[in-house]
């Protein structure tokens, strides 16, 4: 009997650490687009108040100056527009929307996930407004915020996005998956050890 309630708490101590191993994983997962404005294939007839992108979890921004993140839009030119400014508002990146002659256009972001990891994606949309619509000049360089462009564009990820338009720039097994994943065998292991000692120790005594 007593082998069975010791091969029953081994099991306890192994399936504790495996719900350890649940719950703590959320922490360690990259941000994911859940909502944009444009959405993907939207055809715009009128100009919204701001391009924004949406995530799952709140971005991290630790500097407060926006490092890593950015919102670019172009046409099919390559002609960039807007003022180069924008606004981190808990789990959303957003900017000032304008736009030029009617086409095909393109929004570019990029942030820095909840977990320190900087993900992009691209959003494909259609501009065809109204007369009453204001047409603003394209720029030839992405703007920068308070005024004039950058001499380059900033470097972007050529691989194609994932189905949710979302282009994870961090290696596939980082650092902290790493030890996350060591954490827990280790956690597993000192379970059934400490199981496998007192189990030991009681035959000696009842010996």
């Amino acid at each position: 009997m007593r082998r069975i309630t010791n091969i029953g708490a081994a099991f306890s101590a192994v399936a504790i650490a495996a719900l350890v191993l649940l719950v703590a994983a959320p922490a360690y997962a990259h941000n994911y687009l859940v909502a944009s404005s444009p959405a993907e294939g939207q055809t715009l007839t009128e100009l919204p108040t701001e391009f924004s992108v949406s995530t799952n979890d709140t971005l991290l921004d630790l500097a407060g100056d926006g490092g890593g993140f950015a919102i670019q839009v172009t046409n099919e030119a390559g002609d960039y527009f807007g003022d180069g400014c924008f606004t981190i508002r808990d789990d959303s990146l957003s900017t000032g929307a304008s736009l030029g002659e009617p086409g095909d256009y393109l929004m570019r972001w990029q942030l820095v996930s909840s977990d320190g990891h900087t993900i992009s994606g691209e959003i494909n949309f259609d501009w065809q407004p109204d007369t009453s619509q204001t047409i603003s000049e394209g720029l030839n360089a992405p703007p920068t915020c308070g005024g004039g462009t950058l001499d380059e564009t900033a470097p972007t990820d050529e691989s194609a996005p994932s189905e949710d338009g979302n282009t994870d720039e961090s290696p596939a097994f980082d650092t902290s998956t790493v030890v996350f994943v060591v954490s827990a065998i280790v956690l597993v292991i000192v379970a059934v050890v400490a199981i496998f000692l007192i189990s030991v120790k009681r035959k000696k005594s009842d010996d």
